[in-house]
């Protein structure tokens, strides 16, 4: 398949009228996140109407004409764990790309592992083999190799055989419906997570009251400024170890604050007294403005055998019907079904995920039949992948 090398804003505009006419465009990305605050894009892999083509992000000074292309309706979008390609769009048009399609996604629908490596899905459906000597390639450095390129083109150049692979798979089993349901819900959560509280993703605050929680908040949003205006990674400000623990000390004395094991860094120093005046004003909040996890993290503990007995049903049921467990659900999405249920009637807000759509006709309702009774569960082969078997219950009162 050939390939064409874009690397001016006059070529990347006379490509784009071209590809404005392709009904479905399969793209792959190429980025550094270790150096900067945002990943840097160095290189854009597209293939559309069996053409490939290579978009140097390193010399080409604006690529907003070809996410503007990729956002605009009229075609279908192939990807493989496409976050963040969505999030490049996001931030150059303020649009997704357009009908999207993530072959990664899609493969757990369709009863292969999730979440698989594209080299994983290239070999199962195409009987293929997929070059992994690219890996750890710094895509800054110029002039690319012949080998690089080579690699970066695999990226896309599967995209629409495995995803013809796939969707037949799925209208074989069925499941059409739900891999456009599931895109929905994929792209309705990305964007959530792009415009929501991103500080209570923090690793290891669950565990925080309220008021540790307002420090937290204030400390992250001081790391973002901080980041942002350096161009460094969040973590080279102040881990998030150290966020939660100073959140959990609740102390805005900064010899206190710089007695913390791994502040000892000379820049982390000198940003004592920021930090101890974002602690201090956290500390000031009142009482009913200091923010609460959500009931996910405050019913964890008491919904802990339940939910462990549930999530085991959840990932025998999925491995009898074909379908990745880890596409279903999490424990974190059982229990959320559980507090539900358990709180149903009494404005507990929107159905959580497994009882709702496809993962309700999957789970759902098995789970109200464990929870009624009216199903029992049974070890019926040991050495099976799915040992668990679910039978119905005799009606009370019948020996």
């Amino acid at each position: 398949m050939p390939h064409r090398t874009i690397t001016t804003d006059a070529q990347l505009g006379e490509y784009c009228r071209e590809l404005a006419q392709a009904d479905s465009i399969g793209v792959d990305t190429e980025f550094v996140s270790e150096h900067t605050y945002r990943p840097q894009l160095c290189l854009v892999q597209v293939v559309a109407g069996g053409r490939l083509a290579l978009i140097d992000a390193m010399v080409v000074e604006d690529l907003a004409p070809f996410w503007d292309v990729l956002a605009s309706e009229g075609h279908e979008t192939i990807v493989h764990a496409g976050r963040g390609e969505i999030e490049f769009s996001i931030e150059s048009v303020g649009r997704m790309p357009a009908g999207l399609i993530d072959v990664q996604i899609a493969a757990g629908l369709a009863g292969l592992e999730y979440p698989a490596g594209y080299g994983s899905l290239v070999t199962k459906l195409l009987e293929r083999k997929h070059q992994k000597h690219e890996t750890r390639t710094d895509w800054r450095r110029r002039p690319l190799t012949a080998r690089q390129i080579d690699y970066a083109l695999d990226d896309v150049r599967h995209l629409h055989a495995i995803r013809d692979a796939i969707v037949a798979r799925l209208e074989k089993l069925h499941r059409a419906g739900w891999l456009v349901e599931e895109m929905e819900n994929w792209r309705t959560q990305v964007r959530q997570s792009l415009t929501q509280e991103r500080w209570r993703r923090v690793s290891g605050c669950a565990g925080l009251d309220p008021r540790g929680l307002a420090i937290l908040r204030e400390l992250w949003q001081w790391r973002e400024g901080e980041a942002q205006r350096r161009n460094v990674p969040v973590r080279r400000v102040l881990r998030d170890d150290l966020l939660v623990e100073l959140a959990r000390r609740k102390t805005d004395e900064p010899k206190r604050i710089g007695a913390v094991r791994g502040l000892e860094r000379g820049d982390l120093r000198r940003q004592l007294p920021e930090m101890s005046r974002r602690i201090a004003r956290a500390m000031s909040l009142p009482d009913d403005q200091c923010p609460e996890m959500p009931s996910r993290e405050r019913s964890q503990q008491q919904l802990s055998v339940l939910g462990q007995f549930f999530f085991s049903a959840l990932g025998s049921r999925c491995r009898e019907l074909d379908l990745a467990p880890g596409l279903v659900g999490t424990p974190g999405d059982v229990r959320d079904w559980i507090n539900h249920r358990n709180h149903r009637g009494r404005g507990c807000g929107e159905p959580p995920a497994l009882a709702r759509g496809w993962r309700a006709e999957v789970v759902g309702d098995l789970f109200e039949e464990l929870l009624a009774g009216r199903i029992a569960v049974r070890v019926e082969n040991p050495a099976s992948e799915h040992p668990l078997a679910f039978l119905p219950t005799e009606p009370r009162g019948r020996k």
